[in-house]
């Protein structure tokens, strides 16, 4: 596994995602119930930034035409089909995920 910091605790609100940069690549990352989930930032119909999106509980919502994830394991509740998700650790005030 090669982990990288991609943001510091204070960096993401409870409840909401932000993108963040992992090696070049955006990646959506939330932090809901006191966990961060990082999933590709990229929508899987148009291409819209789930980074960006309405997040309920664990699942986000694509800003552009409604398609919907669920932020712990990538799996689209729109379409059966996936998109990556990434391992998230904490080290005290760094964000790391698995690239």
């Amino acid at each position: 596994m090669t982990f990288v910091k991609v943001a510091s605790v204070g960096d993401v609100d409870e409840g909401a995602g932000k993108t963040v940069m992992a090696n070049g690549q955006p990646v959506a990352l939330f932090k809901t119930g006191g966990k961060f989930y990082a999933i590709d930032n990229t929508c899987a119909h148009r291409g819209g930034p789930l980074g960006e999106g309405m997040l309920d509980g664990n699942v986000v919502t694509c800003p552009l035409h409604g398609w919907r994830y669920d932020i712990t394991n990538g799996k689209c509740l729109t379409l059966p089909m996936n998109i990556k998700y990434f391992t998230v650790k904490v080290e005290g005030n760094d964000i790391l995920i698995d690239v």
